[in-house]
């Protein structure tokens, strides 16, 4: 059989490598020049380890991409540090990462430990998120937590990730955050771009061609059954096609697909993501050392929040920094709606809106402790799962025989992540697999 896959991301690249381990003829094409998607990264001249333009990490409980790990020889490649989490509070950079963080926090008193404690236990270790589908999380938290610990911990959360949305998202969504939660945090040595360089390596090894810089322009079914995918002006033909593009982009490239699939596709909201990366002369946080610190939010609007962007994530407060020439990393990451000023404003004036925000996070800090600066966007970058999201997920069979589609839309009620990117993409590679057991 030969089948076609377009995105040459984690999820294509992960179909593509069962694929043709079953002995399948596999073409991968992808629009950009470079293979992992969201997961890939840029590496500075002064660096020995590349660096994702958008941060990442794994769980120790992500057992998809983990067993792909194994299966490429890689697993001495991953290592599991424990970094830590804090939360600004009262302008001061708290842990807020474990029992004992819980109980020193200066925002709770003993009733609040015991309540936070206990609700997320019940999150932690129970799986009711079919009836938690069903109420926002919003609504939820702020009847089980209470109001004075949802606007503190996890209302800021919820604007920071979703904006506008942030009432909307069903309790699901928070569940599966809190439920998969590893205080150790999983990285590989070079980086997440060592794991795709493998990844990709092994499906060029086994026969699988990738061709970059090839966007596709449209799929569409032949009247023999086959699929013609069209790019740069050329058809090539397949058995199968499988597109792991954004929603709304496969609603555009296959015309063939029915009104009640295409409705589907474009009933599903998501929010675009921007990453500016410092490479520092000194390090931001010290004390504590944190890696990940959450960002206080009052508003769905975020230019007009004290620090205006999401999280703020020193990487060398987690890997070493001997392997990025000395620099300290810094990300300032913001989820927005894909057309928010900060998907258009130029580097220059965006870098100056968020290093403005830093002497709040440390007094010290001085514009010319920054040597460089990177900006990424990605149009597409989070779901927005609404009540009864289950409900409204496209199948990975599109009602088009023969084609497929897999996203991060899809992955619920799991939020999106190389772990499930691995999942979706093997679990599609199945489904075809089962429905063309043989050649045609």
């Amino acid at each position: 059989m030969k089948v076609g896959i377009v995105g040459a991301g984690i999820a294509g690249l992960a179909a593509a490598y069962d694929l043709l381990q079953a002995g399948h003829e596999v073409v991968v094409f992808e629009a950009a020049d470079y293979t992992g998607g969201l997961a890939a990264g840029f590496c500075d001249e002064r660096w020995e380890w590349p660096l994702e333009k958008f941060y990442h990490h794994l769980f120790a409980s992500d057992k998809a991409i983990i067993g792909l790990v194994r299966e490429l020889g890689m697993e001495d490649a991953l290592f599991f540090p424990r970094p830590i989490t804090s939360v600004m509070y009262e302008g001061r950079v708290v842990p807020f990462d474990s029992p004992q963080a819980w109980i020193t926090f200066p925002g709770f008193n003993l009733v609040d430990v015991a309540r936070f404690g206990l609700v997320s236990a019940y999150l932690r270790f129970t799986r009711p998120w079919r009836q938690l589908e069903q109420v926002t999380a919003d609504s939820w938290m702020r009847r089980w937590y209470g109001e004075k610990i949802y606007n503190l911990v996890w209302r800021p959360l919820l604007i920071g990730k979703f904006g506008p949305y942030y009432q909307d998202v069903n309790m699901a969504w928070m569940w599966a955050r809190l439920h998969v939660r590893s205080p150790r945090l999983g990285y590989f040595v070079g980086g997440f771009q060592a794991f795709i360089n493998v990844l990709t390596d092994r499906v060029r090894q086994l026969g699988g061609r990738i061709y970059l810089r090839r966007p596709v322009e449209l799929v569409r079914r032949l009247a023999d059954g086959r699929l013609a995918v069209e790019v740069a002006g050329e058809t090539a033909v397949f058995d199968a096609c499988l597109v792991t593009t954004s929603p709304m982009h496969f609603s555009r490239m296959a015309p063939d697909l029915p009104s009640d699939y295409l409705g589907q596709l474009l009933s599903l909201k998501s929010m675009g993501a921007v990453v500016m990366t410092l490479a520092m002369k000194r390090p931001l946080m010290t004390q504590p050392r944190t890696y990940w610190l959450n960002i206080p939010a009052n508003s769905p609007d975020k230019t007009k929040n004290p620090i205006p962007f999401l999280a703020l994530v020193e990487h060398t407060n987690y890997i070493d920094r001997k392997h990025y020439g000395g620099d300290h990393i810094i990300y300032c990451g913001d989820y927005v709606t894909p057309d928010h000023p900060y998907m258009h404003m130029p580097q220059d004036e965006l870098e100056q809106l968020f290093t403005s925000a830093l002497p709040q996070i440390n007094p010290d800090f001085r514009p010319d402790w920054v040597r460089k600066s990177w900006l990424f966007r990605a149009a597409y970058a989070q779901p927005v799962p609404l009540l009864n999201h289950s409900r409204h997920i496209p199948d990975l069979r599109t009602p088009v025989s023969g084609l497929y589609f897999a996203s991060m839309s899809q992955v619920y009620p799991w939020d999106r992540g190389t772990n499930y990117a691995v999942e979706i993409g093997r679990r599609v590679a199945r489904h075809i697999l089962d429905d063309f057991p043989t050649t045609r």
